[in-house]
């Protein structure tokens, strides 16, 4: 649905980013993660089609380049900077970007009435944006995006700032949207909601794709090996296995075994591994 093939981009001397390659499936939500200044924003604002690659080849849902307004018209993108008119209602708002993308009478109260009660505010739809809660801006941004229904999805921090029951009713949504068939592309400075809604990760560093796959890939192949503590009459014992079975095996004849735990490894955990640093840094 989205394909980068080789993509590089310089802004003078600084390679933001370089050659990068990966490929989006189509239903999939796709994770696109990486440490602040990866080349994470420049990525999405070329797979939007703001900005053109130097080299390299950006296709969208296998016809064309996004630039091109009819490809383009096919995708939906919120953005981490809410663009939204303050002063209008959120129904308004939501009409008036899917009027954008040419629908018109009957079709677009419908579709814009479908993209509210998808993101429950259909009760608060004739209120100003600006008497909205942080999340509840946010739910609007994602209605502005979805109402034309897209073929793919691109969500930029869609959670940016917002309290813990709207950051649950987005990602709700987001879940919702793979039910649909919407391909969703999805930058997060925050793991657990990678790891709870991405079926594939990517992850960049220097403008550069570090791995790709499935979560169980990653940790498998990238997540180190599982941590388990116990205490025992000797103390605290911390030891590294591939197998929490060889801990238990070993524990069987020891008569007093006490806080036993085993730590997994998680995307975090392959974040850092490979990158060196937090999501957040």
């Amino acid at each position: 649905m989205l394909k980068f093939n080789a993509v590089t981009k310089r802004f003078g001397d600084l390679v933001a980013v370089n050659d990068l390659s990966f490929e989006v499936g189509e239903g999939e939500i796709f994770g696109f993660l990486g440490p602040n200044g990866a080349g994470k924003s420049t990525s999405v604002h070329m797979a939007v089609g703001v900005l053109r690659p130097d080299k390299g080849q950006i296709t969208l849902l296998g016809k064309g380049d996004p630039s091109d307004p009819a490809i383009r018209s096919q995708m939906g993108v919120a953005t981490q900077a809410l663009a939204l008119y303050e002063d209008l209602t959120a129904r308004e708002n939501v009409t008036f970007f899917a009027g954008l993308y040419g629908l018109r009478g009957t079709e677009l109260n419908k579709s814009v009435d479908d993209a509210l009660a998808f993101v429950g505010l259909t009760d608060r739809a004739n209120d100003r944006v600006s008497e909205y809660s942080g999340g509840m801006k946010r739910r609007t941004n994602l209605a502005a995006a979805i109402a034309h229904k897209p073929k793919v999805l691109v969500l930029d921090e869609p959670t940016v700032g917002v309290d813990p029951q709207s950051r649950n009713a987005i990602l709700d949504s987001v879940e919702n949207l793979r039910k649909s068939g919407t391909t969703v592309v999805y930058t997060t400075h925050y793991m657990e909601e990678a790891q709870r809604l991405c079926d594939r990760v990517a992850i960049i560093d220097h403008g550069a794709l570090l791995v790709c796959g499935t979560l169980d890939e990653l940790t498998r192949e990238h997540g180190g090996p599982i941590v388990v503590s116990f205490e025992t009459e000797a103390g605290q014992q911390r030891v590294e296995v591939k197998d929490v079975r060889e801990v238990l095996r070993d524990l069987k004849d020891v008569e007093s075994v006490h806080n036993f735990s085993a730590r997994e490894p998680n995307l975090e955990t392959v974040f850092l591994n490979l990158t060196g640093r937090q999501l957040r840094d």
